[in-house]
């Protein structure tokens, strides 16, 4: 189909016509974006929503402007071009971020995840290229390999000089790390290491990088001794010479073209005898001498596996907050194109989309649930600084990117439709945008295993905090767990209707904390009743239960980021950006509330008329919110240039 502009024109201006780069606005001017008068600074709430990584957002920013977006449909020109931009960006210096100071870095994973997250408005692509090769590959030279390694690599990988990948998920093992079939085992005789791919389901897939640029891989493979096995560990084992070869015994595979993210390399690796020196194994929890004994500082097989992949924290928060970006580009996006695109109403003056209640009603939630995982995200950066090895920490994480990637998949979907048909023109961007991040979900942690993840850590949480206490305490804990429903479910809570009662962030917080922990104790007591029983194993039990567990998953990741969005308010001392924060506040957490209002009709914590007062609550707060709804866009600071979507500048 041609693209092509077709009129009656002097032929001056054909040759500026007929190309498909022209810009029709320059002779056809669009409709001003009417943006009206806002009621907070939109330059402070920026600021608010920058932080301390202002500096560096600015820089990205910077960066990715001078980059030419691809145009094209050839995959091979797209990976070279992808890889062009991550030279660029490696070249100023983006990777040297978290990098350790001895070697000339930064040592500043809060600045990392902020100038990794801020890619995103330009080329999921580039974003997840990066991700490759400084946080997974680079990152885990860096966090499971000692001083030896780091002198060794570190500098060139994030130069990208050396290009990497990180071989762990297996053709028949994703998600089950620790099933893992790759074997390395111990040659005495040559001081290696033997790396095998016993079959076809243990070759490595999926690959960023290991269909083209890759030369060098970190590999994750059942380790084995003198005959014994000793769980997962990483390994440095090169895969293609200098010339782009592969090497002897490695055996490539491209994965081919992709629903999205063609410009990434991904691809299957499979390794037969391949030899690696001793020294290659990446040994900080655990290495093997010359004379082939084993150590390490951590006894238990299953805690080091665990210390071992702590590095999939960090990279699920980058992906949470890169998810996030992508969604506010959406949202940049549609509520411009609402605020200047006008539909029915009079003949002289049609009415703007945005002031359409239906209209509001499909697109401001989605922008409270961006804000909402804005501070919720910018909680937990913090909070994996100061205690990067918690189980808190990676209970949190894996919640928070459920939530923030499935957000921006569902948040891509209604503003493309909420643009029709331009939403569907490939230059106005939800056609990239969805098919590069419909991945998210499912990479870093697939939801669904994440969501089981986080409810077998709550499980474990509340059985050591129960087994501290005296049964005397046990007992007080389960009483007041059952005041405090019974206490929700009186007339003064289920039929009071009054605005300001739905919008008190302490009833708020009261009615989705319940929905937590009357499922957190009703899994106990069920798991408990299974097991006490006999008649299941603690895997075949946890299995029975699974619908339940996610469901408990589901409910812990609402109030853990309705308590921190909450939370961040209380840092916030500007009146006015206090007011419409609080707004977009109430709006995340009452259409929570309106989201899961069958399991609070059905455990008598609402009324069926409360329940229409909780929906009225959001009609009422997306009306209040319109007149700033593109003011709380233009705060993300998302340059024309890098939004690059005609109907959006």
């Amino acid at each position: 189909m041609s693209n092509h502009i077709v009129e009656s024109t002097p032929a001056t201006d054909s040759a500026e016509i007929t190309n498909p780069a022209f810009d029709v606005a320059r002779r056809w001017q669009l409709p001003p974006i009417e943006r009206g008068k806002s009621s907070f600074d939109c330059a402070q709430l920026r600021k608010v929503l920058d932080g301390d990584q202002r500096e560096v957002r600015e820089k990205v920013m910077e960066i990715i402007a001078q980059f030419e977006r691809f145009q094209g449909t050839n995959i091979e020109d797209y990976r070279a071009k992808v890889l062009q931009w991550t030279e660029q960006a490696a070249a100023k210096g983006i990777g040297r971020t978290f990098m350790l100071r001895s070697l000339g870095g930064e040592e500043d994973l809060p600045k990392f995840i902020a100038a990794f997250e801020t890619f995103a408005y330009f080329d999921i692509n580039l974003l997840v290229k990066l991700g490759v090769q400084f946080g997974l590959f680079a990152g885990s030279i860096q966090r499971l390999g000692t001083a030896p390694h780091h002198q060794k690599y570190l500098v060139n990988a994030v130069e990208a000089k050396l290009l990497g990948c990180f071989a762990m998920t297996e053709i028949g093992h994703g998600s089950n790390v620790q099933g893992i079939q790759t074997e390395a085992v111990y040659e005495p005789e040559s001081d290696c290491f033997v790396i095998n791919s016993p079959t076809y389901d243990s070759g490595k897939n999926y690959i960023g990088g290991a269909a083209r640029d890759a030369r060098l891989a970190t590999v994750f493979a059942q380790l084995k001794v003198a005959d014994k096995q000793y769980g997962v560990h990483a390994f440095l084992v090169p895969i293609r010479d200098e010339k782009g070869n592969a090497c002897f015994g490695v055996t490539l595979q491209d994965n081919g073209l992709k629903m999205g993210l063609n410009g990434v390399d991904n691809g299957r690796i499979w390794f037969r005898s391949v030899r690696i020196p001793r020294t290659e194994m990446l040994d900080r929890f655990g290495r093997v001498s010359p004379g082939g004994e084993y150590n390490s500082p951590i006894s238990s097989q299953n805690a080091r596996f665990f210390a071992m992949i702590g590095t999939l924290v960090s990279g699920r928060i980058s992906v949470a907050a890169a998810a996030n970006c992508v969604a506010k580009s959406a949202l940049t996006i549609a509520v411009r194109y609402a605020a200047r695109r006008r539909q029915f109403g009079s003949p002289n003056r049609e009415v703007l989309l945005l002031d359409y209640p239906a209209h509001q009603r499909r697109l401001i939630p989605f922008l409270a649930n961006v804000y909402a995982s804005h501070f919720a995200i910018a909680a937990l950066v913090q909070e994996n600084e100061n205690d990067p090895n918690s189980k808190a920490v990676e209970t949190s994480a894996a919640a928070i990117k459920i939530f923030s990637t499935q957000n921006c998949t569902f948040t891509i979907q209604e503003c493309r439709e909420a643009c029709g048909g331009e939403g569907y023109i490939a230059a106005n961007r939800f056609s990239a945008l969805r098919a590069d991040s419909e991945i998210f979900t499912t990479f870093e942690g697939d939801n669904t295993v994440l969501l089981q993840l986080v409810a077998k850590n709550l499980l474990s949480a509340l059985k050591d905090k129960l087994q501290d206490m005296p049964p005397a305490g046990r007992a007080q804990f389960f009483l007041q767990q059952k005041l405090a429903e019974m206490l929700r479910k009186h007339p003064a809570y289920t039929f009071n209707l009054t605005y300001d009662h739905l919008v008190q962030t302490r009833y708020q917080l009261a009615l989705i904390r319940i929905r937590e922990t009357a499922n957190l104790s009703r899994c106990a007591r069920k798991l408990r009743s299974l097991l006490k029983s006999g008649k299941l194993e603690p895997f075949a039990a946890f299995v029975h239960l699974q619908l339940e567990l996610m469901e408990l998953a589901r409910a812990h990741t609402s109030r853990l980021i309705l308590e921190r969005f909450a939370s961040s308010l209380e840092k916030v001392g500007e009146p006015s950006l206090k007011r419409i924060l609080k707004r977009l506040c109430d709006l995340y957490a009452l259409h929570e509330i309106e989201r899961n209002r069958g399991w609070f009709l059905e455990n008598g914590l609402i009324s069926a008329i409360k329940s229409r007062a909780v929906s009225h609550a959001v009609d009422r707060l997306c009306r209040d919110l319109r007149a700033d709804v593109v003011h709380l866009v233009d705060a993300f600071g998302i340059p024309d240039g890098v939004l690059a979507a005609p109907i959006a500048v």
